[in-house]
């Protein structure tokens, strides 16, 4: 596996769109980890991910951490977001959970539906807004093989950003610098 962008909570008319032109510009895969009920609203951004040659991945259905949430409340989200994204063709295996908090409960309703738990090694912070040479800067240090960077498609719960133009600025710096240092993006 290579260097992976990853991208959450889309998606999103707000930011999806631009990801996804960056990404093609940069001929850079890359893997969508999607809130159910964006897919479900906006199920032509969800097939332009997939005909682009990204892959979907879960999210959640309501995205709240897991340490606010028994292990039934846990399984529920996970099963009702799987039931929505399965009427749209898609079945995931990879999960990010929001905000990358797990609990004890997690991984066995991980291992429940089979889906394996997916984290980062470089978080962007986008959602904050910051501009796309900061988040390069910030991150450069972890890019390597098998590097997984977190990064947003989607104005999620708690984003400070109206839209997601830095975010896309930001892939093509990643992938200027992952073809100066013979670094292969990929999808996870």
């Amino acid at each position: 596996m290579g260097l992976a962008l990853t991208f959450d909570d889309g998606p999103d008319p707000r930011g999806t769109p631009a990801v996804l032109d960056a990404l093609e510009r940069t001929g850079s895969p890359a893997t969508f980890f999607v809130i159910a009920p964006a897919a479900e609203a906006r199920p032509e951004l969800l097939r332009r991910v997939a005909s682009s040659g990204h892959r979907i991945a879960l999210h959640c259905d309501r995205h709240v951490r897991h340490s606010e949430m028994d292990e039934a409340g846990i399984r529920e989200d996970t099963a009702r977001a799987l039931r929505r994204l399965a009427r749209l063709g898609v079945r995931p295996t990879l999960w990010r959970v929001p905000w990358g908090v797990q609990t004890e409960h997690t991984a066995r309703v991980a291992a429940e539906f089979g889906l394996t738990l997916v984290g980062w090694d470089a978080d962007t912070h986008d959602w904050r807004g910051d501009g796309a040479a900061d988040m390069f800067r910030a991150i450069r240090p972890a890019l390597r093989p098998d590097a997984v960077v977190l990064a947003h498609d989607g104005i999620g719960p708690g984003a400070t950003r109206g839209d997601c133009s830095e975010t896309a600025a930001f892939v093509a710096l990643v992938a200027d610098y992952a073809a100066r240092a013979a670094l292969t993006l990929s999808v996870l």
